[in-house]
C-alpha cells in the first residue's frame, strides 16, 4: 500500500473527510466519520498509520503481528501503530483500516447515525 492507495481508500468510506488538524504537526494527515478520527498518518514519509482496536484484541494482535505496537500519542488499549515493513499484505492493512472506522461507527450518536445513513 502506497500513501496514494490508503488516502483513496479511506476517503471512499462514507461520511469520511481528511485534514491536517494539528498545528504543532503539520504534517499528520487525519481521517475522521462525522468528526471522529479513525486513522492517521504522516505525510512525509507513509512509514505508518494508526488505527483503531477492538480493545478486547489489540494485545493478541499485537503479539500476532509484529508489525502492530502502541502509538505515542495515543490511548495504547484502543489505537495500533501499523509499521508498513511489509510483513503483512494490503488486504489485511485494508482490514485493519476497515475494522478502525466500524468502531468510530459504533460509537456515534443516533443522530450521527442518521446523518451518516443520509449521505
Amino acid at each position: 500500500m502506497n500513501i496514494e492507495e490508503y488516502h483513496s481508500y479511506c476517503l471512499s468510506k462514507k461520511g469520511v473527510t481528511a485534514s491536517f488538524p494539528f498545528p504543532k504537526l503539520p504534517h499528520i494527515l487525519v481521517f475522521k466519520v462525522l468528526g471522529k478520527m479513525f486513522t492517521a498518518t504522516d505525510v512525509n514519509d507513509f512509514t505508518s498509520f494508526s488505527i483503531k482496536a477492538n480493545p478486547d484484541e489489540i494485545e493478541e494482535l499485537r503479539a500476532q503481528y509484529p508489525c502492530l505496537s502502541t502509538q505515542a500519542y495515543m490511548h495504547k488499549k484502543h489505537w495500533n501503530n501499523v509499521l508498513l515493513d511489509n510483513s503483512v499484505d494490503d488486504g489485511l492493512l485494508y482490514q485493519w483500516i476497515d475494522i478502525s472506522y466500524k468502531l468510530v461507527v459504533q460509537q456515534l450518536t443516533k443522530k450521527q447515525e442518521r446523518e451518516l445513513n443520509s449521505l
